[in-house]
């Protein structure tokens, strides 16, 4: 009778963990890194679905998740196993694999991949040149190739081009159960003993109406703290023209964000243009008042510009 696959497939649907997910895995052809991008009807899916070490590998792990998967792929991948290699072992060793639905980039940007025949449906994986887009529990079976499409027409950092890869998956349908969560990870080409030095980016959007928007919000404040790092670097080499021109980069990436504002006047007030910095420290004194009582307690070696704002804005 034709009505007992379709209870089956409803059975199976509300007994499942509510895991509806898509995400990409992918390799940088120009710069080494390796990423992983993600969002899934479930709580914290950064914590279960991506994992990735600089110059060893990426991983997504998810359908019926087992989050063993990524530590042990990246253990054989480490140990000289290409991707299809250390996909084809943990499979072996699985019992459950017809449920389990994971995604392999290795350094070289070799790609590996597998959907489970049980996975529920809609569920497919596609994979192209250093990357696999891959969904489960989807609104249809469009998903994944438009996240394909958007990943390889993309341009710009890596990152950019995964978030592109989920937008585009939001936009043709997504979960069949909505969205919760998101997560972006990306490391550099590096390979070292001490590998969380090679993180680039670890963004976690872990319960959201909007998740997406959400994780492309965080991104941009990312790239702003980022641009304050080489601030930072600027400053110990006394390159104080250069730092400043780094901390306003990043006070313009994240115009709301006071801290910023406040590291863009201290270099600034060291570059020489100290009224200008005074009249922004003046600005966060009035929107963040914490400023104005933590100034007098910064130091030199905090900023060459503390001091000249000390006794600009007599807070000595």
């Amino acid at each position: 009778m034709r009505f007992v696959p379709i209870v089956l497939t409803v059975l199976a649907l509300l007994a499942a963990p509510a895991r509806a997910t898509y995400s990409i895995v992918a390799r940088d052809p120009k710069t080494g890194e390796l990423g992983v991008a993600v969002q899934s009807h479930w709580f914290s899916v950064g914590a279960i679905v991506t994992w990735a070490e600089g110059g060893v590998g990426v991983v997504a792990t998810q359908a019926n998740a087992e989050p063993g998967y990524g530590p042990r792929a990246l253990a054989l991948l480490r140990a000289g196993k290409s991707a299809r290699e250390a996909l084809d072992e943990l499979l072996a060793k699985d019992p459950e694999r017809e449920v389990r639905q994971v995604a392999i980039v290795d350094a070289r940007g070799t790609v590996a991949a597998h959907t489970g025949k049980q996975t529920i449906a809609f569920a497919g994986h596609q994979t192209g040149a250093g990357y696999s887009a891959q969904a489960n529990i989807m609104a249809d079976a469009k998903v994944w190739p438009a996240m394909a499409r958007a990943f390889e027409s993309a341009s710009g950092p890596l990152a950019e081009r995964l978030l592109a890869a989920l937008d585009a998956a939001q936009a043709a349908g997504g979960d069949i159960r909505g969205q919760q969560s998101a997560a972006l990870l990306i490391v550099g080409p590096e390979r070292s003993d001490e590998p969380w030095r090679s993180v680039r980016l670890n963004l976690r959007v872990d319960d959201s109406p909007r998740p997406l928007v959400e994780l492309r919000r965080l991104y941009g404040i990312a790239r702003a703290y980022n641009r304050a790092n080489d601030g930072d670097a600027l400053t110990a080499a006394r390159k104080f023209p250069e730092a400043a021109a780094a901390y306003l980069d990043a006070a313009r990436l994240a115009p709301d964000n006071d801290e910023l504002q406040a590291w863009a006047a201290f270099a600034q007030a060291a570059a020489g243009h100290a009224d200008e910095a005074a009249a922004t420290m003046r600005k966060i004194f009035v929107s963040s008042p914490g400023w104005k009582a933590l100034l007098p307690r910064l130091h030199a070696s905090d900023s060459p510009g503390v001091p000249i704002l000390q006794k600009k804005l007599g807070a000595r």
